[in-house]
């Protein structure tokens, strides 16, 4: 049995006639950048996550971007922030001339230890970027109060985490500035890079909407230095078929959470596999499902999985903070302990929502058989 990381294809059969009528619409009408599409999107955005305002841009990297530089985030500036996530949310900080500061993760969720933040606030400190990895939202209660104690803004990095809830709250309405991205592997994804902000500000979102078209509100008169980030009408479009379907998808990849927790407590497993940890009174939406083992395991277990035709993947192998690009910040392995280990011992398994039961039965058996034969090598 085959079982891939993602299957993009399972999904775009089921809207093959509606995405290609939607990309037919947008060829036709020949209106290929912003426009009525892109409009309509940012309203659907505003509706689905309760936002005062949604401002679409070309990816979620430059919507980091774009919000750092919102709030007037520049050189020699401080940004509070997770060394456990994709590069882009340190790479945004250090792109403004700002320093990222990591502070270790929760080894339960694996997103920001939000008890460890205050201790990393200076008189530099501009802003404090948490990261709601894997579709979970970080602690948001206390960071907001932490924020709120300081003035010191919050930017939710929510690239993996549309429509993941914090005690009833969206993920990106929390914070001064929300950041979506819509690449392809996300619960919500585009036919290529998109991204999304949303604000309650006015003047927030009135910056964020220069910034994206090179700093001008009106054509060839430039208020501000920005950046070219304007998302197309292709991809608006295509996320606009698909935004409805969002939350069934969604509801699907937490019965598969489920699923897999039951079958590893069936196999015996709870000893060898450490599961996904999801907090009191939030919505998880799993775009990953990452499972621990031992590092000696970790990557012996991978290999099994690939000759038995399952996908895997490590978010993530090196952590920000150890970074080679980022050495000049004088970080040393052992300053963020948590999120090394997490970086020797994660695996994310498939957890699509088309994923099927007898998949995730062949998953979950092949690391039985795995662990039962490294288990007699011992």
């Amino acid at each position: 049995m085959k079982v891939p990381l993602l299957d993009l294809q399972a999904q775009y059969e089921t809207l093959r006639d509606e995405l290609r009528e939607a990309v037919l619409r947008v060829m036709d009408s020949q209106q290929f950048i912003l426009g009525p599409d892109v409009n309509a999107l940012e309203e659907e955005i505003e509706s689905y996550t309760g936002a005062k305002h949604a401002i679409a841009c070309a990816s979620g990297s430059d919507a980091l971007l774009l919000a750092l530089m919102a709030l007037g985030v520049k050189a020699g500036d401080e940004v509070i922030t997770t060394p456990y996530s994709f590069f882009a949310t340190a790479a945004a900080i250090a792109r403004v001339g700002a320093h990222p500061i990591f502070v270790d993760i929760d080894p339960a969720t694996y997103n920001i230890a939000a008890e460890k933040i205050e201790a990393a606030i200076t008189e530099r400190t501009r802003a404090i970027l948490p990261v709601h990895l894997f579709g979970q939202c970080a602690e948001m209660s206390a960071i907001a109060q932490i924020g709120e104690r300081y003035g010191i803004p919050i930017i939710e990095d929510a690239a993996q985490a549309i429509g993941a809830m914090d005690e009833g709250r969206q993920a990106g309405t929390v914070g001064a500035i929300g950041c979506f991205s819509f690449y392809p592997s996300k619960n919500l994804g585009a036919a290529g890079d998109a991204g999304m902000m949303t604000t309650n500000d006015d003047e927030i979102a009135r910056r964020l909407r220069t910034l994206r078209v090179h700093g001008s509100e009106t054509k060839y008169h430039h208020a501000m230095i920005g950046v070219n980030s304007r998302l197309d009408s292709l991809q608006a479009a295509v996320l606009r078929v698909k935004l409805p379907h969002l939350d069934s998808w969604s509801d699907a990849r937490r019965a598969n959470a489920r699923r897999y927790d039951q079958l590893f407590r069936d196999a015996g497993l709870l000893e060898e596999i450490g599961l996904p940890s999801v907090r009191p009174n939030v919505r998880h939406i799993f775009n990953q499902y990452v499972i621990r083992i031992e590092e000696e395991r970790r990557d012996a277990l991978r290999e099994h999985l690939r000759q038995n035709d399952i996908g895997t993947d490590v978010y993530y192998p090196v952590p920000l903070h150890l970074q080679e690009c980022f050495s000049y910040l004088g970080y040393r392995e052992g300053d963020s302990p948590e999120a090394e280990r997490a970086a020797r011992e994660t695996i994310a398994l498939p957890i699509y929502p088309e994923l099927t039961v007898e998949q995730q039965s062949y998953v979950v058996e092949s690391i039985l058989r795995f662990i039962e034969r490294d288990n007699l090598k011992r």
